[in-house]
């Protein structure tokens, strides 16, 4: 199959007709086979209803309906599970994302040889202080942080070679970070294409200030995990060595100092309670360490999610 279409969507019933329709104009167009997977994030208007209309007029569509809502990163990881074309696609349901642009985004997987290719909005219809401040702070960090040279690492529109979707798991909001962990696990020809913004033509963003917090706190943990969450012991090893080391070493020199000078208090010195607490945040470390690399071998699954319907899966 040449191309596994990927949306993941949250109360988009209005736009999913024109959607479909678009889709399969464009995909037709240019003779490749294909399958769409609509991924249903707990809706609670017909969005359902209206997937199960447009598989049963085109069975290359396809539907997978959370029980309830968990979030962009939880679809698309399901997405990715289900997925059989050599070319993933995956964009958003809101007709802000174009699917004219699916077609040289596969070619720049298959001819160009990226693993990625993400999408950059570089004209948006969204501007706002509340969206347009934290997206640009985003990118900036996500930049700084992995090296990868891309303008909108949270544009929806984006293309993988088959490999780089059976290799990676997403959660949390780590979805706009799906570049810097696919780089992590070794993919690292990462393409950027510019893309058509189109303005909302149906219902709200689904944009919150609760997602600013989260998407640093992925950030974060992403670039954790890419490091050391094979070895964490290699980091509160480290850094708990390290205090350990410093503690004992200053104790060692107030005790010495201590023998040496009868007029020496050792219990009055400040520099005593911050070599003891340094020896304890080293032991403290050191320990996090320990528990940290048992939960990283015996790690339970952690993206299972109830699923209350499924269509062609």
């Amino acid at each position: 199959m040449d191309l596994s279409i990927i949306i993941p969507l949250l109360n988009e019933d209005e736009s999913l007709p024109e959607l479909s329709e678009w889709i399969t104009r464009v995909v037709t167009e240019h003779k490749l086979t294909y399958e769409v997977i609509f991924i249903d994030d707990g809706s609670t208007d017909n969005s359902w209803a209206v997937i199960e209309s447009i598989s049963q007029n085109n069975h290359a569509f396809k539907g997978i309906k959370f029980q309830r809502n968990y979030g962009k990163s939880a679809a698309l990881n399901e997405g990715f599970k289900a997925a059989k074309g050599d070319v993933i696609i995956t964009m958003d349901a809101d007709l802000q994302d174009s699917p004219d642009e699916i077609p040289e985004l596969r070619r720049m997987i298959v001819a160009d040889g990226f693993d990625i290719v993400s999408g950059w909005k570089k004209k948006r219809y969204d501007n706002t202080i509340t969206k347009n401040i934290p997206s640009k702070i985003f990118n900036a960090a996500a930049r700084v942080s992995s090296g990868i040279k891309l303008h909108d690492f949270n544009c929806g529109l984006k293309a993988y070679r088959r490999k780089v979707v059976k290799s990676i798991e997403v959660f949390g909001e780590m979805h706009r970070y799906i570049p810097v962990i696919a780089k992590g696990a070794g993919f690292k020809k990462i393409g950027e294409k510019v893309v058509e913004h189109r303005a909302r033509k149906f219902g709200v963003t689904k944009f919150g200030w609760e997602r600013f917090i989260n998407g640093f706190l992925d950030l974060f943990t992403i670039s954790f995990v890419n490091r050391f969450g094979k070895r964490p012991m290699h980091f509160f090893g480290f850094w708990g060595s390290l205090f350990f080391i410093i503690g004992l070493g200053s104790i060692t020199y107030l005790t010495v100092s201590k023998f040496m000078d009868a007029d020496f208090t050792l219990t009055n010195k400040p520099a005593f309670y911050i070599a003891l607490t340094s020896i304890l945040a080293g032991m403290q470390l050191f320990l996090s360490g320990f528990v940290a690399e048992l939960i990283a071998r015996n790690a339970a699954e952690r993206n299972v999610y109830l699923i209350e319907d499924k269509i062609g899966i």
